[in-house]
């Protein structure tokens, strides 16, 4: 484990990456007092597309939900929304 004062990671910060990424754990301090860890990212997630569905794949999964919204709404709730008087 290497650590280094704020000032000079600063100044080192691209050689700090470098190791960090390569496996190095690298700690900054101040004030003597370990503050930050550098560590690498887990490679899968690195450059990971998001899952895309497939078209279709909530096919069906709405029937409820529409059904819901074709019943009449409560009294009051029409009244709240001035659909009437």
């Amino acid at each position: 484990m290497a650590a280094y004062n704020i000032y000079e990671a600063k100044t080192k910060f691209s050689a700090l990456v470098e190791k960090a990424s390569h496996g190095e754990e690298v700690v900054i301090s101040r004030a003597g007092k370990p503050l930050l860890k550098l560590v690498p990212i887990d490679e899968p997630k690195m450059g990971k597309k998001p899952r895309r569905p497939a078209p279709g794949f909530a096919k069906g999964d709405f029937k409820d939900l529409i059904e819901e919204l074709d019943k009449p709404w409560p009294e009051d709730v029409q009244r709240a929304l001035g659909m009437i008087d």
